[in-house]
């Protein structure tokens, strides 16, 4: 089981830096491949993701001013450096004092986590009967105070920790899964079934 990551919590001025690099799909794209890879420089990241070895020294070294990757000194020589992925929990806390600009940038990475779900969620109903298993759906409706949803987010999250791997170490045989969990009041229209799979 990987050691759970210390939770990092972002700030107005955060929110809009991360939008500026996360809106950027090459560096969206650098920290998945690290996420799989674990380390890797430059060159291998340039050969992967069909860039040139400028264009992703400038994007690594953007991803590292924001601290989601970190160089590896020991690795690096001379010109070549190595960057690893800096496994971290971000979060924004509820009530966060925010600009207009901040706010907007707060919406607007919301808004490209949900496009990018979507097409997961599609994906997930339209390949179901072909993916073997891999493709699991559930729904659920359930009552709960507050403090059972904090309780319940907070054993969810140390369920997927259970269940990691270090960024290069995966077993043999496994596949980067999309898992994604959303808890919110469902607007009173009544009890959504226990659990509905597909």
């Amino acid at each position: 089981m990987v050691e759970r990551p210390e939770t990092r919590v972002l700030t107005g001025p955060d929110l809009k830096a991360f939008y500026k690099a996360l809106s950027n799909p090459v560096r969206r794209d650098i920290l998945s491949y690290l996420g799989e890879h674990g380390e890797a420089n430059s060159t291998s990241v340039a050969k992967a993701l069909g860039e040139s070895t400028g264009t992703t020294s400038y994007h690594l070294r953007k991803l590292a001013d924001l601290k989601l990757i970190a160089e590896i000194e020991e690795r690096s020589t001379g010109r070549e450096r190595w960057w690893k992925s800096l496994m971290t929990n971000i979060f924004t806390p509820p009530g966060l004092e925010m600009t207009a600009d901040e706010r907007e940038a707060a919406v607007k990475i919301g808004a490209l986590k949900m496009t990018h779900d979507l097409s997961l969620v599609v994906r997930a109903y339209a390949g179901y009967d072909a993916s073997e298993g891999w493709n699991q759906i559930y729904r659920a409706g359930l009552r709960m105070t507050k403090e059972q949803v904090a309780a319940f987010t907070e054993e969810y999250q140390a369920l997927l920790h259970k269940y990691a791997s270090e960024p290069g170490e995966h077993p043999p045989g496994a596949r980067q899964m999309a898992v994604r969990l959303v808890v919110l009041p469902d607007g009173g229209r009544g009890a959504a079934p226990l659990v509905d799979d597909m």
